[in-house]
């Protein structure tokens, strides 16, 4: 349970933004096969598939003139996770498919949606 108003105020902006990003990908053809799917390692926020294919998604919201996009704020550890959470989810499903690590950023409320943001 969030501590202050702006933890508050954060998961409440997420959530939003997950609902736009699920909307957004069913419209272009995905079906939504998990959501905020917690392993060992860490929660993927949008797990779809396309094609065959298995998409990790997350999604980062941010609202107001802030310094950093939220595409950038996928370091390098939050990548590392979610290639753990992909290995945990495949081999929890028995399915040796292709898997993607995609971004949703949301600024504002506009959703720019990166596919393949990285490997």
């Amino acid at each position: 349970m969030p501590h202050s108003q702006k933890e508050f105020y954060n998961k409440v902006l997420g959530r939003k933004g997950e609902k736009l990003t699920r909307r957004y990908l069913r419209l272009h053809g995905y079906r939504i096969v998990a959501c905020n799917y917690v392993t060992p390692f860490g929660e993927a926020d949008i797990i779809a598939k396309k094609r065959g294919t298995f998409c990790f998604i997350e999604v980062k919201s941010r609202e107001g003139e802030g310094f950093a996009l939220p595409s950038e704020a996928v370091d390098r550890a939050k990548r590392e996770r979610y290639r753990l959470i992909a290995r945990y989810f495949c081999a929890a499903c028995g399915e040796e498919v292709p898997v993607r690590f995609d971004v949703a950023a949301i600024l504002n409320g506009k959703l720019e949606y990166f596919a393949d943001a990285f490997r």
